[in-house]
């Protein structure tokens, strides 16, 4: 059964306490994402190759992040509350009041000039199935994690080019310990070798920035999008993405060369 992007074997209905009961760990399903992987690799776009991925490979990260988020200050309030991200996100007045230089104008002004949307993203995720919109604790802490990621983007300065994907799953391993992000991070290290431009270098920072810096799936992001985004860098931890940003902007799709 899929779980966001978990996949737990366990009906949720047998589960007496589900906020606290231990869900036994998965079977990789490692054909499956390594199928997956190829897809992706061959059009970067193919978003729903990435949930494919991670219901592959991911395990209990999701369950795991979410009893993580119980033991910080604001988590258990948090996880109590089980605010809707998405919702939020996909609201344009709450959008539009964000201040100017704040985490959440330029992410407003990156989801407008990409054309993108939280609901777009919710809705690639249902690919494997609508058990992501159960109401169960690790659900919500999966559509969370999903719905995060384009501010990650922000936080990060990763734009999304294949290089700057690619440099955002290596740092979101580190943040997440799914081994989805991995596979993904590993894969696309692989298909750079013998490029023109440091590639897997720029990627392993990725993995670096992730781990050095606070853990991003416990931050209040209401709180976090009204603050000025330079100051979230600093208070976060955030190094700058100094190999990426010296790659030019016209080879960094570069990093994932299509094979036949």
């Amino acid at each position: 059964m899929a779980m966001t992007a978990d996949t737990f074997d366990v009906p949720l209905q047998r589960q007496a306490d589900p906020a606290t009961t231990p869900m036994p760990r998965p079977r990789r399903q490692w054909g499956t994402a390594l199928k997956a992987l190829r897809r992706l690799l061959n059009d970067k776009d193919d978003t729903g190759q990435v949930f494919e991925i991670m219901g592959a490979l991911n395990g209990s990260a999701t369950a795991d992040a979410y009893q993580r988020l119980l033991t910080t200050p604001q988590g258990g309030r948090m996880a109590y509350e089980r605010q809707e991200l998405a919702e939020k996100l996909m609201d344009d007045a709450w959008l539009d009041a964000f201040k100017p230089g704040t985490v959440g104008a330029a992410y407003r002004e990156f989801i407008r000039t990409e054309q993108l949307s939280a609901d777009g993203l919710a809705e690639i995720s249902r690919s494997r199935g609508k058990e992501i919109d159960v109401r169960h604790p690790y659900a919500w802490m999966g559509r969370r994690t999903r719905d995060i990621h384009d501010i990650w983007h922000i936080l990060s300065g990763y734009h999304r080019d294949a290089l700057g994907e690619a440099c955002l799953v290596a740092f979101s391993y580190a943040q997440t310990k799914g081994l989805g992000w991995a596979l993904i991070a590993a894969g696309a290290t692989i298909r750079s070798r013998g490029g023109d431009h440091p590639y897997g270098k720029a990627i392993w920072q990725g993995y670096q920035r992730g781990k050095a810096c606070a853990w991003l799936l416990g931050e209040d992001y209401e709180r976090l999008l009204n603050e000025p985004l330079e100051d979230a860098r600093r208070r976060l931890g955030i190094a700058p993405a100094s190999i990426y940003d010296a790659i030019p902007a016209e080879a960094r799709d570069g990093v994932v060369p299509t094979q036949a």
